[in-house]
């Protein structure tokens, strides 16, 4: 288990119209868009910010994905120190690893992988000094994870061991079953 929990701290969203998604966000959500253009020769990216500070991005679906059938969809990054040492305990943890780490010039390394049960996500290992995490209560910000899963107690047991999270209580939902919430450090949650 990791020393200080992984939070999810950053969102994506790829979809086969970035100019459709990046005006229905900055008109329903309030976020402002800013181009990125630091990492030269990648496709076309949108950050969005909450004031000054990025919550996540806007990309065109990469081909492959699309010639797939694959939807648009939302990933989420999980912060991780060291990529390379936390897709390799993932993939031991009966995790799978759809892209190897790899580094985004100017901003980190990064990998997209996979919980035991298929759930996709990617980690993150940022370039420079952590951020620290914004509170979930902060407007515009994504403050609440959920994972719908055939089986909560595996998903929790392989996340709780990755990344840290804590148990923050079970609540039965009847037919729906279980309700497990958890903590990903002080300012970060959800449940499964």
């Amino acid at each position: 288990m990791p020393k200080s929990p992984m939070p999810f701290f950053w969102y994506e969203l790829m979809t086969s119209d970035l100019d459709a998604a990046e005006a229905f966000y900055t008109t329903v959500v309030g976020w402002t868009a800013q181009p990125f253009d630091k990492a030269p020769g990648m496709p076309r990216y949108i950050v969005m910010n909450v004031g000054e500070r990025g919550v996540g991005g806007l990309m065109t679906m990469p081909e492959d994905a699309a010639k797939m059938g694959m939807p648009p969809a939302w990933l989420g990054y999980i912060h991780a120190r060291d990529v390379d040492a936390a897709t390799a305990s993932l993939e031991k943890a009966g995790g799978a690893v759809h892209r190897r780490p790899d580094d985004i010039p100017g901003v980190g390394r990064f990998a997209v992988v996979a919980d035991p049960q298929g759930a996709t996500f990617m980690f993150l290992q940022p370039n420079g000094p952590d951020q620290p995490v914004v509170p979930a209560s902060t407007p515009g910000h994504i403050g609440w994870h959920e994972l719908y899963t055939s089986d909560w107690k595996a998903a929790f047991d392989f996340y709780s061991g990755q990344f840290g999270w804590a148990n923050a209580g079970e609540f039965d939902m009847g037919p729906m079953g279980i309700y497990q919430t958890f903590t990903a450090g002080p300012e970060s949650g959800g449940c499964i």
